[in-house]
């Protein structure tokens, strides 16, 4: 397993990490197999989504925020970030993708995002690579 850090710079944001962890696919050598990417925190996910439009970035946490917004009343959490918990928990902490030719498969405009929902903070990501 390999893992890097990402310094998130917001409270809520989604930072593509598709570049970095399809240079820790290219740098393992396999030529086929299964890539999955896990984020071990309970505040932050990961997804695979649209990398084209940065405005599918944007609806996305819009959408999110109006939904599970900080300020709901009936939260017990004594932290004061359950919306953080619970947007996570509809995002997920891992995604598996395909590695074809030494190389992480995509559709045309899909890449990997950390979603940071209680930042800013320092994100772990662990990579892990299985030969196939």
């Amino acid at each position: 397993m390999k893992q890097f850090q990402i310094a998130t710079q917001k409270s809520s944001q989604l930072i593509e990490i598709t570049d970095p962890v399809s240079q820790i696919v290219a740098q393992s050598g396999v030529p086929s197999g299964i890539c999955v990417v896990c984020v071990p925190h309970t505040t932050a996910g990961i997804t695979i989504q649209e990398n084209a439009d940065p405005d599918v970035v944007h609806d996305i946490l819009l959408w999110l925020n109006r939904f599970v917004p900080r300020a709901q009343s009936g939260f017990r959490h004594a932290e004061g970030n359950s919306d953080s918990h619970i947007k996570t928990c509809l995002m997920g902490n891992s995604v598996s993708v395909v590695i074809q030719d030494g190389r992480l498969i995509f559709g045309t405009w899909q890449g990997i995002y950390l979603c940071e929902f209680d930042g800013p903070r320092t994100r772990s990501v662990q990579v892990q690579i299985q030969a196939g």
